[in-house]
């Protein structure tokens, strides 16, 4: 054989070999992030978060008014007042509540249907061929349900922690709801726990080439890692909206996953490769100086910049979200963001 032919025919070889072992210790690699073992406070959320001392005044009041109306009498013969409460299951209604205030939730703030789907039944997150293939479990009560048999405390570290009940970190982006709050969380697990039954098994999560080697070498980042304290308190019930800038810190904690803590923007932590860095939210020149609250919401809702230029995914999916927003969510979040000190872009 020509010595050129066995020279190409090694190198063909080494590189042959190089690949493989590339492969091998990319595969070996991810393995092991992914087998990783994490754990996370063991917190005891009610589900649905009772009626208060006030919520169940006022719904004595309700009922007293509605009492009156008939000119039915409000006192017993006796002098005392009627129990307008008698046979009212108030746990009953603090589920109807808690359902309606998950609903919430789910359609303006928490945006769970984009990777669970409509129905919960599960969705797609990622399905790339190269990246690979990274769908939204069922989380109803139907056949294949991943969340069937969860507790509470499992619910708290898969959607806080991005820990799943043995332990191994998910690919869900908790850091983007690690400030929701015990009360959010309740209403949201009561909010599915209330849907129809969706019968479908979703395939676990399948790393293609490219999504095996961000996550051997840690440029794809696991949510359980990106939590920076698993036993920090969490707040028991959101902030009063009232405090106009408290509660729209809160509402934006949802926007720090992509646009940082600083909300200054910069490359997508975790992020897919052909993501656009997040834009800058700040209120500086590399911000959103010079944007009205119309420019913002219209950003938020139809996806277009005030020049009129497209925004680009993931905030393509946001709109149907923001639509769903009520008029003081949309306020608080513009106030505060308005309120945050303005920084340059991160490069």
């Amino acid at each position: 054989m020509h010595w050129l032919a066995k020279g190409a025919i090694a190198v063909v070889g080494v590189v042959g070999l190089a690949a493989a072992g590339g492969a091998w210790w990319a595969t070996s690699s991810a393995s092991t992030r992914m087998a990783q073992s994490f754990t996370a406070h063991d917190v005891a959320v009610p589900m649905p978060f009772p009626l208060t001392a006030e919520e169940v005044d006022a719904l004595r009041a309700e009922r007293l008014r509605a009492l009156e109306a008939t000119g039915a009498p409000t006192t017993n013969e006796d002098g005392t007042p009627v129990d307008v409460l008698a046979g009212v299951d108030l746990d009953a209604v603090a589920m109807e509540r808690a359902v309606a205030r998950g609903k919430h939730l789910s359609d303006a703030l928490y945006s769970c249907r984009a990777c669970h789907g409509d129905g919960y039944g599960g969705g797609v997150m990622v399905d790339d061929p190269m990246l690979g293939r990274l769908l939204g479990p069922n989380l109803t009560t139907g056949e294949g349900s991943r969340t069937l048999d969860y507790t509470m405390v499992d619910w708290d570290h898969m959607v806080r922690h991005g820990i799943k009940p043995d332990g191994h970190p998910t690919v869900m982006p908790a850091q983007d709801f690690v400030q929701m709050s015990d009360q959010e969380l309740s209403d949201l697990v009561a909010y599915i726990r209330s849907l129809p039954p969706v019968d479908n098994t979703v395939a676990p999560v399948e790393l293609g080439p490219i999504g095996t080697v961000l996550v051997a070498t840690g440029q794809l980042f696991l949510a359980a890692e990106m939590v920076h304290d698993h036993e920090a308190a969490h707040k028991a019930v959101p902030p009063s909206s009232d405090d106009t800038l408290a509660y729209g810190a809160h509402l934006a904690a949802v926007c720090t996953g992509c646009h940082h803590e600083d909300l200054a923007g910069g490359p997508v932590p975790g992020g897919p490769p052909d993501w656009p860095p997040a834009a800058n939210l700040t209120p500086g020149p590399d911000g959103l100086q010079g944007w009205s609250y119309d420019d913002f919401m219209t950003a938020l809702t139809d996806g277009k910049r005030p020049d009129g230029t497209a925004l680009r995914a993931p905030m393509t999916e946001i709109g149907p979200y923001a639509a769903a927003m009520n008029a003081t969510e949309r306020e608080a979040l513009w106030a505060y963001l308005q309120s945050v000190p303005a920084a340059a872009d991160r490069q």
